[in-house]
């Protein structure tokens, strides 16, 4: 690489740090590129990226960003994996981390506060911001349907009761 794609590079992942909810910070203890391709289409699918930086370029595109905590994770062979879901990126690299013992998950960042290895697990055992939204809507949804159920009720009953009136008067 020379200086002009260095700067453009530190440009691209200043960005990305200034956009994103969470930050994970992964080793890579020599992963095939099969096993590499497999991670990102799984990334992408959760919709979060996963990419390999070198270290250098990556703590100075931190530099002024949220994520400047991460930077003493960075050493070794480092992958970076983001997403603006602060769920969906942990919970992609933990999960493929159970099944490929040569990812390993080093930390991360969800803005300022830094995450160890625990504290990504524990993100990643969160449900996603739809998971959440599920709820929420089944929750809102809930109280409205029996409010309906309610305010019917008293009708049901007056017409059950004029029905069975109707049905003395006929015998």
């Amino acid at each position: 690489m020379d200086r002009s794609q260095k700067t453009e590079a530190v440009a691209q992942l200043n960005a990305v740090f200034n956009e994103v909810g969470v930050v994970v910070v992964t080793r890579n203890l020599g992963m095939t590129v099969a096993q590499s391709s497999e991670l990102r289409n799984k990334m992408r699918e959760a919709g979060a990226s996963y990419k390999v930086a070198k270290n250098r370029l990556a703590k100075l595109a931190l530099q002024d960003t949220d994520y400047v905590g991460i930077g003493d994770f960075l050493s070794g062979p480092t992958a970076l994996a983001w997403s603006e879901d602060p769920v969906a990126a942990a919970k992609v690299a933990v999960d493929f981390a159970k099944s490929n013992d040569k990812l390993e998950i080093v930390g991360g960042s969800m803005g300022t506060q830094v995450l160890d290895e625990a504290g990504v697990k524990a993100l990643a055992s969160m449900p996603s911001l739809d998971e959440l939204r599920g709820t929420l809507v089944g929750l809102i949804n809930a109280p409205a349907t029996k409010i309906a159920q309610v305010v019917n009720a008293p009708a049901n009953k007056l017409a059950r009761v004029f029905g069975a009136y109707g049905a003395k008067e006929d015998a």
